[in-house]
């Protein structure tokens, strides 16, 4: 259960501006289909993840536990920097022929390809050893991130500064890098 409750913790709070979070609020702005587009972004997420987590998992069995801790004890420092750089919308045009669900789910995928989240979901799966708790957690996390870009986006982003946001998911990913380092260190 821990390893499904931190997953969604950490994507939540990373995905908080990415730009993911971008894309769901433009398509939920351009279909007007909010489920449709929360469909194809959990389609994504869970094949996306789920092929992630499960590199993790495997590279956790292969490695040496000491590279493994130093890997994701400094992985995880690094997105934490990466979170601090704000993401800015990029070109979201996909074919509309496709409609919202395929659309959604195709511009989704391709967007988490080499994505802060993925990459965590990555480390996640190495640090948990565990291909569904964590694809269970990530995928929660970016479904309630990006939902709320998708049900609630222009009124949250007036109320929540998002320097705020990307300074708690920043500090998150800083704690579990220190902590990942540290352990290790312990066990020496």
């Amino acid at each position: 259960m821990t390893g499904l409750w931190i997953s969604f913790a950490v994507v939540a709070l990373a995905e908080m501006g990415d730009k993911t979070q971008l894309v769901a609020l433009t398509l939920a702005s351009r279909y007007r289909r909010p489920w449709t587009v929360m469909l194809g972004i959990l389609v994504a997420t869970v094949l996306n993840h789920a092929l992630a987590a499960s590199i993790g998992a495997h590279a956790a069995s292969a490695l040496p536990r000491s590279w493994l801790a130093w890997a994701l004890g400094l992985s995880f420092i690094a997105f934490g920097f990466w979170t601090l750089v704000p993401d800015r919308a990029g070109s979201t045009a996909a074919p509309s022929r496709w409609g919202p669900l395929l659309t959604s789910a195709a511009v989704f995928f391709v967007a988490e390809m080499g994505d802060k989240t993925q990459l965590a979901t990555l480390a996640l799966g190495a640090r948990f050893e565990s291909t569904l708790a964590v694809t269970a957690g990530t995928t929660l996390g970016m479904l309630a991130a990006d939902g709320l870009a998708v049900f609630a986006g222009e009124r949250l982003t007036a109320r929540v500064p998002m320097r705020v946001v990307r300074w708690l998911a920043a500090a998150l990913f800083f704690a579990f890098g220190a902590a990942a380092i540290l352990g290790r260190a312990a066990m020496l």
